[in-house]
């Protein structure tokens, strides 16, 4: 119910109140005389009126008042919902873009994670190989500390190198050659073959006791005093190698020097960094020390000698090799111009009867279906002439054969 109804019927009841009071009071004003409506007390009836009709009004009131707050509630109920309603798709109007963002950044973490993922399994086995080459590095680096294992170590490097440069298509090598009886005790690791018939000597020698203990020390000064201790150690080995003199035991071809190889590199490039006249003294005593680069650069010019050795060698084979193949071209040159002659010849032949067959056979033939003998709608068959003959060979080699060489052929 409206406010406005509720008005109204507060109205109306003090209006049919006011009425009721002025029909009694008309009605005991014209009986005033009757002593017993006389004494009828016209002032508590008024009260009483007065306080039915406030009492009416004050409960009209408040269920005016009442209606008034439940209609106020609704209607900002309703307009608080509109409001709700147009800031929602406002609110998604103008959220639509970051979302749309949103997802696409959601698209590119999961694309991150599954890459973060992958690389992590990456990682671990990488990690997992680093910790084998780490304990394969261990057990070499404890198994070096013993100079048994160096040399055995050593010489497997040499064995590789010789087999990287082709040593072993191009050149002999012999491991712990033996000299002549005289010299019983000098043996090296290796006695590499030349083209012109004389030897190199190659010795491994892996000096590691105090590099080892070099790279096992904190302080800079240890270092130094180890890489000292290093080359000093080189030397001795340079020394030794050099009073061998292998060169003189393996004839006047050989050159004038030993290979001492050491079979790494950081070694000797550490060991002439520490004693910068190590080199040119130990070539001075007809001694090469070769790092694995080097000692395969050293082979592989080697390796080319021997083949151009044995190209030089094979000349002669080659030459005659070639006269027989030039011999045997020719042979099977003429053979072709004869088969192109032949297939010329038979090309002829079927295109001469293919046209005889057209002019004179298949005309009778169309005869005999024209007179009802045959009753098939079928045409014949026609048949093509080949039109083309063999390319000629036009070799100078097959034009300068000579026409008796044809019976030589056969034969």
């Amino acid at each position: 119910m409206t406010p406005g109804c509720h008005t109204y019927e507060m109205q109306a009841v003090i209006i049919v109140l006011l009425i009721v009071l002025i029909g009694a009071v008309f009605y005991f004003g014209t009986k005033a005389k009757n002593p017993d409506i006389a004494s009828i007390n016209f002032d508590a009836i008024n009260a009483s009126v007065r306080g039915a009709v406030t009492t009416e009004m004050l409960e009209t009131a408040q269920r005016a008042l009442a209606a008034n707050n439940e209609q106020a509630q609704q209607n900002a109920k309703q307009t608080l919902e509109g409001q709700a309603a147009a800031l929602d798709a406002q609110a998604k109007l103008l959220l639509q873009p970051f979302e749309k963002q949103m997802e696409s950044l959601g698209t590119i973490v999961k694309d991150l994670k599954g890459s973060y993922d992958k690389e992590q399994g990456e990682v671990s086995t990488l990690l997992g190989q680093i910790n084998t080459l780490q304990e394969s590095t261990t057990s070499l680096r404890n198994a070096l500390k013993s100079p048994t294992a160096r040399g055995s170590w050593g010489e497997n490097q040499l064995r590789t190198i010789m087999k990287l440069a082709g040593m072993e298509n191009y050149c002999d090598y012999t491991e712990q050659f033996t000299g002549g009886e005289s010299s019983s005790n000098k043996r090296p690791d290796a006695a590499i073959n030349l083209p012109s018939g004389g030897k190199i000597a190659v010795d491994s020698k892996f000096p590691f006791s105090a590099y080892l203990r070099m790279q096992d020390a904190t302080d800079i000064a240890t270092q130094e005093l180890e890489l000292k201790n290093h080359a000093r150690d080189i030397r001795l080995h340079v020394k030794a190698l050099a009073d061998k003199k292998y060169w003189e035991e393996f004839g006047q071809n050989t050159p004038d020097f030993v290979v001492m190889f050491i079979p790494n590199e950081g070694a000797v490039a550490d060991a002439m960094k520490s004693d910068i006249n190590l080199l040119a003294e130990a070539m001075k005593d007809r001694v090469l020390i070769a790092s694995p680069v080097n000692l395969l650069a050293l082979l592989l010019t080697i390796a080319k000698g021997w083949q151009s050795h044995q190209l030089e060698e094979n000349a002669q084979k080659v030459a005659e090799l070639a006269k027989k193949m030039y011999d045997r071209v020719d042979v099977v040159l003429e053979q072709v111009k004869k088969m192109g002659t032949a297939l010329g010849t038979a090309t002829n032949s079927y295109d001469t009867m293919v046209a005889s067959i057209e002019a004179r056979m298949l005309v009778t033939m169309r005869e005999f279906k024209e007179l009802g003998v045959v009753q098939e709608n079928e045409p014949l068959r026609s048949i093509e002439p080949i039109g083309r003959v063999p390319r000629e060979v036009k070799a100078v080699e097959v034009n300068q054969l000579p026409p008796e060489s044809a019976g030589e052929i056969e034969g």
